[in-house]
């Protein structure tokens, strides 16, 4: 069957009398052909061939719809729900699931509210903290559920889209400077020299896995409340499949894009949480390589789409806007580690979120909180409260111990360090700077009255910290010793606190 020959089908299911006299919307790709009727959707294969897919026979085709509902199911089961034949009948009638021959084959999903996708929910201003959070978690989730693909060759696969960029890139010589396309190769290649060996250690450690490959914020849907991954690629599993940081990438580098900054960082760093994968803090190093490549390939994507765009001029400047962003992520600035100290109730996790996105590179800082260190130490749950055998003496020393190792660890992979704990302890405090090294340290401690702390330990909810006000009142008799970090007034609005904080550290 042809293009021409899968017009018949294509009407057919457009037409509303195939779903019962109801309204259908069509959607149409380079690929595919999506219908989409108020109590289901039928995507069929286009009979197309390109140099990356070819869905020219019925038996492809057929197999690619077998591949999406195999490749989707476990990130969208809700969604997905079979593959469906169009028959012909003996009369020459066509029919959804009929006795007749298959003359073309659709994947049968569940119709999802499309004005839900993130995409729509981040141009409404709608991705919250909360959503943020969500969207961390269920990445780390459908990361762990896929399978660990040994030998891939992943740096292999990496080299050759770098070089398929730089081709693209240049054929479009009126959206992107040759030179600027030099440069932003040459910087690529670079990197990805540099992180060979990190990239190919993760690979024998099982972070090459089948991922979504295509985690943009467009592929991404509310369902019920909950963030729900769906179309992922089916059609070549050497895009598909890739280090899971790569396809966290993505999805970054589009938050990024879109000017959300610290909605970025909050995935960023409930991603890191929920993987519970300290060699993620390693692969930190390859986060601007992999968010500078992913935005190269909008660049080019964008550009070749701009002759079929209904704006051909802003398809322009989104590509141009695409390939600056590349430009700047290739290379991130040098990272700082940042210390914020206090007794409870001062506001220091609040700081902490509030402040992580401003320090460099992007999408922030990686926050070390001790309260969740000391929940991970003894294999708890963020909220759930410790007994006292979790606060000894012994038990605190591990945890300061822990936020030292991994503020050297990020900050060796060039990404800043917020790292939020009481520092009661002069000696916590030197701890923690000489983490640093030759690092920037900046060590602040906020300071509140006691009944300010006491209504704010009084008043969380669902957080990691086990502070009450009994602890609150017993902090007011801590002996701090020399305190030479900077002193921050926190006992105003968290917004107060962060202007004064970013004041101290010129951000």
């Amino acid at each position: 069957m042809t293009g021409n020959d899968q017009q018949a089908v294509i009407d057919f299911l457009g037409a509303a009398g195939t779903h019962g006299g109801q309204k259908v919307a069509r959607v149409d790709t380079h690929a595919a052909a999506v219908f989409l009727a108020p109590d289901r959707v039928l995507k069929i294969k286009r009979a197309v061939k390109f140099p990356f897919l070819d869905f020219s026979t019925l038996e492809k085709r057929k197999a690619a719809c077998e591949a999406e509902l195999e490749v989707n199911r476990p990130f969208a089961p809700a969604i997905y729900k079979r593959v469906v034949p169009i028959t012909r009948g003996r009369d020459g009638t066509l029919a959804i699931g009929g006795d007749g021959a298959p003359v073309e084959w659709a994947v049968e999903m569940a119709r999802f509210d499309e004005t839900q996708t993130l995409d729509h929910l981040a141009a409404a201003g709608r991705i919250d903290a909360a959503l943020a959070d969500a969207l961390g978690r269920a990445v780390a989730a459908a990361h762990a559920r896929v399978p660990v693909v040994r030998d891939f060759g992943f740096v292999e696969a990496l080299t050759e889209i770098v070089r398929q960029n730089d081709l693209e890139l240049r054929d479009a010589p009126d959206l992107f400077d040759t030179d600027a396309v030099a440069a932003l190769t040459g910087k690529t290649q670079t990197a990805l020299a540099r992180l060979t060996p990190l990239l190919a250690h993760r690979e024998r450690d099982g972070f090459v896995r089948r991922c979504h490959g295509d985690l943009h914020l467009g592929n991404i849907v509310l369902i019920d409340g909950r963030p729900t991954l769906f179309d992922a690629i089916e059609f070549d599993e050497r895009i598909a499949t890739s280090d899971v940081f790569y396809d966290l990438a993505f999805l970054l580098m589009d938050l990024i894009e879109r000017g959300l900054v610290d909605q970025a960082n909050i995935v960023l760093n409930r991603y890191l949480l929920a993987a519970a994968h300290d060699d993620n803090l390693d692969a930190l190093a390859a986060l601007p390589l992999f968010m500078s490549v992913r935005a190269a390939i909008r660049a080019k994507v964008t550009a070749a789409r701009r002759k079929h765009a209904s704006s051909p001029e802003e398809a322009a400047q989104s590509a141009r806007d695409y390939f600056t962003l590349a430009s700047r992520l290739i290379e991130p600035p040098p990272p700082c580690v940042v210390a914020v100290g206090g007794l409870s109730g001062t506001g220091k996790s609040v700081l902490a979120r509030a402040l992580a996105p401003h320090l460099p590179p992007l999408p922030g800082a990686v926050v070390l909180r001790s309260d969740i260190e000391r929940k991970r130490l003894f294999n708890a749950g963020e909220t759930e409260k410790l007994p006292p055998a979790g606060y000894t003496q012994d038990v605190t020393v591990k945890v300061y111990a822990t936020l030292a190792a991994k503020a050297a660890r990020v900050i060796a992979a060039g990404h800043s360090a917020l790292v939020d704990a009481v520092f009661a302890k002069a000696e916590e405090r030197d701890a923690i700077a000489g983490a640093a090294h030759n690092i920037p340290f900046h060590g602040l401690f906020l300071t509140a009255d006691l009944k300010t702390r006491v209504v704010r330990v009084g008043a969380r909810v669902a957080d990691a910290s086990d502070a009450d006000a009994d602890v609150a009142r017993r902090q007011e008799h801590y002996q701090l010793g020399p305190l030479h970090w900077r002193d921050v007034d926190a006992s105003g609005t968290p917004d107060e606190t962060l202007q004064r904080a970013r004041h101290l550290l010129k951000l």
